[in-house]
């Protein structure tokens, strides 16, 4: 499963890198912050049984702390976290694992963005 985390990270990390704040513009320990949160609060959604396609108008709804930019990995992070069982979501942090797995393979990410745009 915790592959799968990665996997939606890998996925979502180009959502990251828009004009408003792009995610390497931050820092490694504050963009992954950020992305931690962004997972979370659809974790949040998920055990809150909001339904799959009000997820990210209510988190938005929320005002959420982060860049708004961040808010657009809302919908693929979404798809992934509402294909886990809630019952496998209420003993994990998805927040946490999602910012540790960031910081960890920040290089990869970065390079793997780079590619994407043809930089």
């Amino acid at each position: 499963m915790i592959r799968n985390i990665f996997a939606a990270a890998l996925v979502a990390a180009p959502l990251f890198a828009t004009p408003a704040v792009a995610a390497a513009d931050l820092g490694k320990e504050e963009s992954c912050k950020y992305q931690g949160q962004v997972m979370a609060a659809v974790q949040a959604a998920r055990l809150d049984r909001v339904p799959q396609d009000k997820v990210d108008e209510t988190i938005r709804a929320a005002e959420p702390e982060w860049p708004e930019n961040f808010s657009n990995a809302i919908p693929q992070l979404t798809q992934h976290v509402y294909q886990m069982k809630r019952r496998d979501l209420k003993n994990i942090d998805l927040g946490e694992i999602f910012e540790t797995q960031c910081v960890e393979n920040w290089d990869q990410i970065q390079e793997m963005k780079k590619n994407l745009s043809g930089s």
